[in-house]
């Protein structure tokens, strides 16, 4: 074994598990604890500014300065007393990542003294350095203004002794150059239309609040042994490796006991959640070895998103102090589950009723088809749209392949609520009859309840699937930012709750429509406009690759393919319809995705270059040399009957030679198909040709480097192996 690699194992093997002393208090007396969150608010403002808030907050209303002055003072004093020396404005740059600039309360006051220094000016705006951002061509790189504006529907935390204020990001001329503005929007125009469809059946509702609740999937590995592969480093996965024996066939860690080290971890992860208000519920073992899940409770969306994006750096900061290293990569290793982060996504009215929940009534279960049906045909309209929003260099290796659900967007309802659409598709046209009504809301309508009690199916290959009172987004990446899926999601349903409302309306002024009788008329449309999106079976089939081509569904298998309908006219206009983001704004985040995949691609290509190039050959030629001098020796010894002696060292020394010569000649192929990728100026072509010209050198190169890491001796292979990353504790 090489010595990096030797050194690397031993040093995991001698591993402890970091003894975490629980804390006194329940982790309830401890939830919120280092978040300005209501109470701290009621506590530490007035009750006019505090007033302010709590309506700036659930109505959007502007806060004005004054309000802004109390807020900026009530917050300092409350992050001083819990020992905050420095405040930033947190926000979430177009990276992927968050983004954070610290200044210090600390201010001279002239005479030698000096106070501690944070006004409402500092808390509504500040003027971070936006030239190193990407930003899809917004702005010259000479014009480095950008504004972080205070977001005050996500409450200030603290982390250390850095009090962080979730913050949106635009340029100097007011476009988003963030994730949570479009989200912020989204969650807008959502909210007004759903609430006028959902006064159909209360008029009290005046608001609607989009609700998530995302699962976390994640690799833990040996930071000693991590930091011995240069791939899973720098690119977060590896880039070669052959399969272990044994890897997850036998499912014996899904759900079982969790290793003492990692449970360690966990519980203080979940500590420093639970004071930061991240109301994390679940944890287990996922069916990979040495992959895991968490999960919170659900939370209104926008809050959920900042809570994801804050939890993924916590666990980054906590795996470190555990000699961990956790792995957001959808595919860090091949031939095992691959990590993703269900987004699981519902409504909710401000009087308490869950939207995608039926209740006790037919006139409860008549809303929930209403927005169920909606939903669903939101989704037919939109799915290449939905399937960009997903769209990634590393997703790409994900969907489609262990229990990861495919590229083709479909949605499953399980076969009851199926048989309940297609009860419902048959309704006659026009006015229900007496007759006609009783036993659709008896007979039809009032067995919901009933069947999403004990039959509600589950689908591992549906992409976006609905389990119970929500819809589970499956598709989404465990490195993703939730934004970018969520934007979109409640962009096509407020879309289309637009659509329907006016269509209701037409036939209740203009047919003389009872309200019911139009309602179930324009769903049956529905029902049978958004049909071929549904889909019962296998996802991983062929049969379903062809069956989903012959209904006109996409099936975009590349991050290129699928980014091309952002630019699409009917999606830009759907953008500035309701005013989410404009042209520009869409075609920056466009070039910027582009770009993001080039690069992914292109340092995956180095890479693999360097370690195939510089570890794996003159391992392998190493070993060839002591393989010819034990032919040499043996023919020494029995002269010219040698090579019945030594048939299988020379059958070994040509193998190695083939695989050498194969890693030599596809490095330098893949080599110059990137310098000809580089000099193409689109975006577009560019992304193109890394995808189709480059990458499939890829798996190429893959395959002689791992046919030789099962040939060369173990004690001078270079790299840390499969086994040794996935079932060292």
């Amino acid at each position: 074994m090489s010595t990096l690699r030797f050194e690397a194992v031993k040093i995991s093997l001698d591993r402890k598990p970091v003894q975490i002393t629980e804390p006194t208090s329940r982790r309830s007396e401890l939830y919120g604890l280092n978040v300005f969150n209501l109470s701290s608010l009621k506590h530490f403002l007035p009750k006019d500014a505090y007033i302010a808030v709590i309506d700036a907050t659930n109505h959007g209303k502007k806060i004005d300065r004054k309000v802004a002055e109390n807020v900026a003072s009530a917050m300092k004093a409350w992050a001083i007393s819990k020992g905050a020396t420095h405040y930033t404005h947190w926000f979430q740059p177009l990276t992927g990542g968050t983004a954070e600039k610290h200044d210090a309360f600390f201010e001279p006051a002239g005479d030698g003294t000096a106070i501690d220094k944070f006004d409402g000016g500092q808390l509504v705006q500040q003027e971070p350095d936006a030239s190193s951002f990407p930003n899809g061509g917004i702005r010259n790189t000479f014009e480095a203004r950008g504004y972080s504006a205070w977001d005050p529907t996500s409450p200030a935390f603290i982390i250390g002794t850095t009090l962080c204020i979730p913050t949106i990001f635009v340029s100097y001329t007011g476009e988003a150059l963030d994730n949570k503005v479009p989200l912020l929007r989204a969650l807008s125009a959502v909210d007004e239309a759903a609430t006028e469809v959902a006064r159909y059946f209360d008029k009290n509702v005046n608001k609607v609040i989009a609700t998530l609740g995302w699962e976390q999937e994640y690799f833990l590995v040996d930071s000693a042994l991590a930091s011995t592969r240069p791939d899973l480093m720098m690119a977060g996965r590896l880039l070669l490796g052959h399969e272990a024996a044994k890897g997850q066939q036998l499912e014996d860690h899904y759900f079982g006991s969790i290793p003492e080290r990692a449970l360690a971890y966990m519980r203080e992860l979940e500590i420093e959640c639970i004071k930061l208000g991240v109301p994390v519920k679940t944890r287990h073992n996922e069916v990979a070895p040495n992959q895991f899940e968490l999960a919170p409770l659900f939370e209104e969306a926008n809050l959920a998103v900042d809570h994801n994006s804050l939890l993924m750096d916590i666990m980054s900061k906590v795996a470190g102090r555990h000699n961990f290293k956790v792995l957001f990569h959808e595919k860090p290793f091949a031939g095992i589950n691959g990590s993703g982060k269900h987004n699981n996504w519902s409504l909710a009215t401000d009087t308490g009723v869950n939207l995608l929940g039926p209740g006790k009534t037919p006139k409860s279960n008549l809303q929930f088809l209403t927005f169920f049906i909606n939903t669903i045909k939101a989704v037919h309209d939109n799915a290449d749209l939905l399937r960009a929003s997903i769209a990634s260099a590393n997703n790409d290796h994900r969907l489609g392949a262990n229990e990861a659900p495919p590229a083709i967007i479909s949605v499953f309802i399980g076969k009851h609520l199926s048989q309940v659409l297609d009860e419902l598709e048959n309704v006659s046209d026009g006015n229900l009859s007496p007759e006609e009504k009783t036993e659709l809301k008896l007979n039809v309508v009032g067995k919901i309840p009933e069947i999403l009690l004990d039959n509600t199916d589950r689908n591992r290959t549906s992409p976006f699937a609905f389990t119970g009172n929500k819809f589970e987004f499956r598709a989404v990446g465990s490195s993703a930012n939730c934004a970018k899926a969520m934007t979109i999601l409640n962009l096509i349903v407020a879309d289309q709750l637009y659509k329907f409302k006016i269509q209701v309306d037409d036939l209740i002024e203009n047919k003389n429509m009872k309200k019911d009788d139009a309602i179930f008329n324009v769903l049956r449309e529905l029902i049978k406009e958004s049909k071929k999106i549904r889909f019962e079976g296998d996802g991983y089939s062929d049969e379903w690759v062809k069956e989903a081509e012959g209904r006109g569904l996409s099936n975009f298998k590349t991050t290129p393919e699928a980014l091309k309908v952002m630019v699409h006219k009917n999606t830009l206009d759907l953008f500035e319809k309701h005013k989410i983001m404009n042209k520009i704004e869409v075609e920056a985040r466009y070039e910027i995705e582009l770009e993001e995949y080039i690069k992914k691609v292109q340092i995956e290509g180095r890479i693999l270059g360097d370690i195939s190039s510089n570890h794996v050959i003159p391992t392998a030629i190493s070993y060839q040399n002591k393989l010819i001098e034990n032919v040499q020796g043996l023919k020494d010894i029995f002269g010219k009957d040698f090579e019945q002696y030594a048939s299988e060292q020379i059958n070994l020394i040509k193998q190695i030679s083939g695989h050498i010569s194969s890693i030599m000649s596809n490095v330098e192929k893949m080599t110059e198909e990137r310098k000809i990728a580089n000099k193409i100026a689109h975006a577009d072509k560019r992304a193109d040709a890394y995808c189709n010209k480059v990458k499939p050198y890829f798996d190429i190169i893959r395959y002689a480097c791992d046919k030789l890491e099962l040939m060369i001796d173990d004690e001078i292979w270079p790299l840390t192996k499969y086994r040794e990353l996935l079932f060292t504790r």
